[in-house]
């Protein structure tokens, strides 16, 4: 299996999720099928069959996030020294060349990305498009509206 890439805050909110999982939700559907039991035939109960398709679900949320955990390639943005290049976890300003507006994002892995919070995914085009290039540099990014170019202000890691 190849390594996946994750910061640390993106480890930690997998740990978390993981550990709800098998401390509230397996439970809570454990319970649901139990009463759903008590209803009687199970053969045209939509309760039971609800219940178990979510137990299901937990199930295999939890092997997808034990997975990827063992996988992991954990990296801490602050201890990097990538000599002002733009790498994994790096956080980048950038200028749109054409209208001048300011943007910043932090490279992270697919399960980390938000957009909102200014989070790309390392799979994204402009994530792919900005690795390797230093400040001053200028990235072209093929968006739905056509070529964006990009130029990189600063580089960050933190």
């Amino acid at each position: 299996m190849a390594t996946i890439p994750l910061t640390r805050r993106g480890a930690d909110l997998l740990k978390t999720e993981l550990q709800r999982l098998k401390t509230v939700e397996r439970h809570a559907a454990i319970q649901a099928i139990a009463e759903a039991r008590g209803h009687g035939d199970l053969s045209e109960n939509a309760e039971y069959e609800a219940a178990k398709d979510k137990q299901a679900f937990i199930e295999g949320r939890i092997a997808e996030i034990e997975g990827k955990l063992a996988a992991a390639q954990v990296i801490d943005p602050s201890a990097l020294d990538a000599g002002g290049r733009v790498v994994f976890g790096a956080t980048v300003d950038l200028e749109e060349e054409s209208g001048g507006q300011r943007v910043t994002y932090q490279i992270v892995g697919d399960d980390e990305a938000d957009l909102k919070q200014g989070l790309i995914s390392i799979s994204s085009p402009i994530a792919r498009a900005l690795i390797g290039k230093e400040s001053g540099d200028v990235a072209d990014v093929q968006a739905p509206g056509g070529v964006k170019s990009y130029e990189i202000v600063d580089v960050r890691y933190r």
